[in-house]
Order: structure tokens, then sequence, then C-alpha cells
């Protein structure tokens, strides 16, 4: 199943966008190029394949109870120190995935997603 990918506003929406943008400029460098490959890469698999092994994609239920929808966690990276996270949901509609979030993965273990703030559907 393929499914359609959309940013949740504004946050998502304007980083993709400004990076999409330098892109085309030839003007990524640095952590915004890393970044952008990671993220295209993560995209990609998640359209195709939410369930995608190297995305290793679970449900967050702290996030789901405080949100009162579904909030899954899906991985830009890993073994690195605050390894990227892309958090999203299903929809609006049936084969649409919007991505409401991306922060580093918290490190302390106690009330971990307490910190993490999702963009506003």
């Amino acid at each position: 199943m393929y499914f359609n990918i959309s940013m949740g506003v504004p946050e998502m929406e304007d980083l993709w966008n400004n990076l999409c943008k330098k892109s085309k400029e030839g003007t990524l460098k640095g952590n915004d190029k890393k970044l952008f490959k990671k993220l295209t890469k993560a995209l990609i698999f998640l359209q195709n394949d939410p369930k995608y092994p190297g995305l290793r994609t679970h449900e967050i239920n702290q996030l789901s109870k405080r949100y009162g929808f579904k909030v899954w966690q899906s991985y830009l990276e890993n073994n690195t120190p605050s390894a990227g996270r892309l958090f999203w949901v299903y929809g609006p509609d049936r084969k649409d995935i919007t991505i409401i979030g991306m922060e580093p993965h918290p490190e302390d273990k106690k009330d971990a997603y307490e910190k993490i703030r999702l963009s506003s559907l």
C-alpha cells in the first residue's frame, strides 16, 4: 500500500520546504545536507511501508494518551547520540500519513516523552 505523506504545519512543513529549496538550489551543506538525505530516505520507506524494518516504527503510548490518537515513531538514524526520530499519525484520510514532529531520541528513561512537543494538527 502506498501512502501520501504530508507535513504537519507549521514546523515540519517549513523545515521540509526549506530543505527542498536548498537542495534544488544546490546550497545544502553540512548538517542540513545530512538531515535532508536521512529524512528523504526515511520518508520514501514510510511512504511505501510504514512497518519497514529499518524504520523500527512503533507506537509511543505516552504520546498517544496525551494527544488522544495513535502517535507513531520511526527512526531517522540509530546508534548515534540523540538519534533523530520522526513522529507521525495516520490520516486525515485512509491512505495518508502526516508527519507531526521530528525530535532527537529522548536520552533519559524516566518520563522521556514528556519533553516531546509535536506540531498541532
